[in-house]
């Protein structure tokens, strides 16, 4: 994995990316030459079109981003990723388009744009084609020790052996500390030295899996492994790393205290991302007021009552703020009290499901991030009698509070709509990594890949 501000992502994917950035610009290369040649103009010197042929292949690049290409399905399914591609190149294309309309004299005229999609389209399918088929997901896979055999071990195992996993298990060690839930394991007492063995298996990292690490920790053990230049991880770490959610099965706070995060050099940042808050803000409602009347009338036309409703909801440690959305329920909707929506929830009315499915009902709240009381980006806000059953039901609930609540989120582009108990367990863990590891670069993810989730809305509801 690699690390780009706080934030893990794997090296096939890092690489699959820049090879795509290549191919994109190669792409936009090859569609000039090919145009001008058909109408008999001189192909002139790069330099002059190497701003355009980078603007090209970083606006698609950041659409493939957006659209989910670099997904743990896209990774796995050829047919997938090149349903994904198709949509990427072509909203790619299609903001070039318009910004040349603004920025006229560029060299990506309307023809080259259409050789360079075509072009594009079939370099990115042949790159994935190829990776996967000379390379293969091992190739870029590293190989782990772990250390313990019970159930957290079982876990390790049971998450390499996904597809989209970016490390093997190399061997695992009998610590003694628990029953073996691992047949294969090494006892450690067979082993006579753990550096040699981690060495022998070509491992770049160690990961601690005891069930019990109170007076268990095998620091002479762990101290040969880490002199030797192997990286040594702790269960909870590692599973941050690994799936991008803070596991809360394993949280205690001594962790949370002495891990990385929550730091205090963000708050230029956070400075940062209000000001972004302001002016994207007033963009969206200059631009969105049409559709937000639009739909307006629509809802009033459609059923009795008004077409925005207000709620409380909690914010920013814990304060509560009222969150305007357009009304997508009947209003007798919460006469028996606040509930989840369920799949299929009756209380929905027919333009109400069209506006939630493509998140038009969330265009009000852009008023809340213009007043402060929310930003872009964050854990969704929860209706007060929520938050008090959820802090009672799920440990460090509270911690979520930490940062503004958000419009989209990193639980929101990574978990599907739940309306459980479990559920929000699931959306906490990555609520919680969120607060944690917050940084720009973080944000920026997020806002991309939100169009991934709006273009598909699997779990709106």
């Amino acid at each position: 994995m690699i690390r780009l501000f706080k934030h893990y992502i794997s090296y096939n994917v890092v690489l699959l990316s820049l090879i795509d950035l290549v191919l994109l610009a190669l792409a936009g290369e090859a569609a000039w030459r090919l145009r001008v040649g058909q109408i008999g103009v001189s192909v002139g010197n790069l330099s002059d079109r190497v701003l355009e042929l980078g603007g090209f292949a970083g606006v698609v690049w950041l659409a493939m981003i957006a659209v989910g290409t670099y997904g743990p399905e896209a990774l796995r399914s050829i047919r997938f990723a090149t349903a994904r591609l198709l949509v990427a190149v072509s909203l790619g294309v299609l903001a070039i388009s318009l910004m040349n309309l603004v920025l006229p004299g560029s060299a990506l005229w309307r023809s080259v744009l259409l050789y360079a999609m075509a072009i594009a389209i079939v370099a990115l399918v042949l790159n994935r084609l190829l990776a996967g088929r000379m390379l293969g997901v091992e190739a870029f896979r590293r190989t782990i020790v772990v250390l313990g055999a019970g159930e957290r071990a079982k876990r390790l195992q049971r998450l390499s052996q996904r597809a989209d996993s970016g490390f093997a298990v190399g061997g695992f060690v009998a610590m003694g500390d628990s029953p073996a839930s691992i047949e294969t394991a090494v006892p450690r007492e067979s082993i006579s030295d753990l550096g040699q063995f981690v060495e022998r298996v070509g491992a770049s990292e160690v990961v601690l899996a005891l069930q019990e690490r109170r007076n268990a920790l095998p620091l002479k053990d762990l101290l040969k492994v880490k002199t030797k230049g192997v990286h040594v991880n702790d269960f909870s770490s590692f599973l941050e790393r690994e799936t991008g959610r803070v596991d809360l099965d394993t949280l205690n706070p001594s962790w949370l205290i002495f891990s990385d995060g929550f730091s205090a050099g963000r708050r230029l940042s956070s400075l940062g991302k209000r000001l972004f808050d302001i002016v994207v803000s007033l963009v969206i409602l200059v631009i969105g007021l049409p559709l937000i009347v639009v739909f307006a009338v629509i809802i009033k036309l459609e059923s009795k009552g008004p077409a925005f409703f207000r709620q409380t909801r909690v914010g920013l440690y814990g304060q509560t703020f009222q969150i305007p959305k357009l009304r997508s329920m009947r209003t007798d909707a919460e006469a028996a009290g606040v509930k989840w929506a369920d799949k299929d929830d009756p209380r929905i009315t027919r333009v109400g499901r069209l506006i939630r499915k493509v998140r038009i009902d969330e265009l009000p709240q852009v008023w809340s991030v213009l007043k402060g009381e929310m930003s872009f980006v964050g854990p969704r806000p929860e209706v007060p009698a929520f938050v008090v059953d959820l802090e009672k039901e799920l440990p460090f609930y509270a911690e979520r509070h930490v940062v503004k609540p958000g419009i989209t989120g990193w639980a929101q582009i990574n978990y599907p709509y739940g309306a459980s108990i479990e559920d929000a367990r699931h959306k906490l863990e990555y609520d919680l990594y969120y607060a944690k590891n917050y940084t720009p670069f973080l944000d920026i993810l997020i806002l991309l890949q939100t169009a991934r989730v709006i273009l598909w809305p699997d779990g709106a509801r």
